[in-house]
């Protein structure tokens, strides 16, 4: 993990502050992002939200679709930040 210990809040931008990089990488306009944001809405396609899981991965040091044993798929980018920020 990038500072070893983060908090929900620096989960939360590093998320966002991700969204907006690959987005802007993959010429994407964002929604504006809330909690109640369905990810489906949110601007990044598939790949760019695949994209952004390898990231927080590199960056947080986790992921937790892959280490999770029960499946969860976040709806919203709300339940993506509390499953980040869980782990």
């Amino acid at each position: 993990m990038e500072d070893n210990v983060m908090n929900g809040m620096s989960v939360k931008l590093a998320i966002i502050e991700q969204m907006k990089q690959i987005a802007r990488e993959h010429g994407k306009t964002l929604a504006p992002l809330n909690e109640n944001l369905v990810l489906a809405d949110c601007g990044l396609d598939s790949f760019g939200l695949a994209v952004l899981v390898a990231r927080l991965e590199d960056k947080l040091g986790i992921d937790p679709f892959t280490a999770a044993e029960d499946a969860f798929f976040p709806v919203t980018l709300g339940d993506f930040m509390k499953v980040y920020a869980a782990k």
